[in-house]
């Protein structure tokens, strides 16, 4: 539970606090303002979050990195959440992701630029609905691949320097062929179709390949593993999403509680009201039934036990929780909340995304009946 936390978490928490008050709210204000280009916001707040021990977090200690464990990340991303800024994005550093453990020569082209910030990487996952064909690639006899295709909604794809692309790999049977490839972004044959931002402000984009030429040593791992790695690095992420979603919710409960007990033209505060005090308890409760699942998975997940089913379950209900939270929370603040540039406005877009965000609700709930009733995984 949030309350039951190590001194050493507790004293995490406070310098997180900290962090979030001196740098990351200041520069919101600034973004806001207009006063500084989002660029340069970004690199304020990469630079402070090395200073300050967070950038390092997520990446492993053979890189630098002090690879701190699930509830240490689950205080720090709940913390850094409960400030609603959109600046969080830009605090950790990248982790390893599908190219943890990859040999030469990806490391040193691609993992080590990666870890020190000198590379981006897209995700190359979804194909679009329209597509003829899986992107295929097609062994060579100089030892090249031929790949061809197109990926719809590749994530970080708007300023990668390579990606990580799944594809299939022609010669094998059905689905053993799927391996991850790594593609350079400005290859020749590599285009660009559209950038595009989401609704949570997030910058991605839509790439065609025309017989691009890949070194076969742009493999990760072999055919055959392309989409269990692929589909480890989305679940692993599941619970840091879950730890986000419930930062937002706290914050979207104190500001309607501050808006509750305000002052009102009435002549009573709208939190008099039996309905609204309904209404506003709802809030509570959910958030604090997310707050403690995530929590506890994090305490399941660092001792050890298989949590798959658990970050599953935690994700849904947290991103379900939020948005909830948002959507009362701006039902009961009233027609300001929907201007543009109110806090509840850009954060309701924001919650929006991640009920979609590394697997869609309903198609994790369908994989934690199949882990519960066809694999028997899970503690739930």
């Amino acid at each position: 539970m949030p309350e039951s936390i190590s001194a050493e978490l507790v004293l995490l928490r406070q310098r997180t606090e900290r962090f979030a008050t001196e740098v990351l709210i200041p520069n919101q204000a600034e973004l806001a303002a207009g006063r500084t280009e989002r660029s340069a916001i970004r690199d304020i707040v990469t630079c402070a979050a090395r200073d300050a021990g967070f950038f390092a977090m997520t990446q492993p200690k053979s890189y630098g990195g002090s690879a701190v464990g699930l509830l240490a990340m689950t205080v720090v991303r709940d913390t850094l959440a409960g400030y609603n800024t959109d600046l969080g994005r830009f605090v950790f550093g990248p982790a390893p992701g599908v190219l943890a453990g990859c040999a030469e020569p990806l490391r040193s082209l691609y993992l080590q630029p990666l870890m020190s910030g000198a590379k981006r990487a897209g995700f190359a996952f979804t194909e679009p609905d329209d597509a003829a064909h899986f992107t295929r690639a097609v062994p060579a006899a100089d030892g090249m691949f031929v790949v061809s295709g197109r990926k719809s909604y590749v994530t970080g794809g708007g300023d990668a320097d390579f990606l990580n692309t799944l594809v299939e790999i022609e010669g094998h049977d059905q689905g053993q062929g799927r391996a991850l490839l790594v593609i350079d972004a400005h290859a020749p044959g590599v285009t660009v179709e559209r950038r595009f931002e989401s609704l949570d402000g997030s910058h991605h984009a839509a790439f065609r390949f025309d017989a691009v030429r890949v070194p076969a040593d742009r493999l990760i791992g072999r055919p055959g593993e392309g989409l269990p790695r692929a589909l480890r690095q989305i679940g692993n992420t599941r619970l840091a999403i879950a730890a986000e979603a419930v930062g937002l919710a706290r914050w979207a409960v104190d500001f309607t509680h501050a808006h509750l007990q305000a002052p009102h033209h009435s002549g009573e505060t709208l939190g008099a009201h039996e309905g609204v005090r309904l209404r506003y308890a709802e809030l509570r409760i959910r958030t604090f039934a997310a707050r403690s699942m995530v929590y506890r998975t994090a305490r399941l997940g660092e001792a050890g036990a298989n949590i798959v089913n658990e970050t599953i379950a935690c994700k849904v209900y947290a991103t379900e929780t939020v948005s909830e939270v948002v959507d009362t929370a701006i039902q009961l603040v009233g027609g300001k909340a929907l201007t543009v540039g109110h806090p509840l406005e850009r954060l309701y877009r924001e919650v929006r995304a991640l009920r979609l965000a590394e697997g869609a609700s309903d198609v994790l709930r369908l994989s934690l009946a199949r882990g519960s009733l066809d694999l028997n995984k899970g503690l739930l």
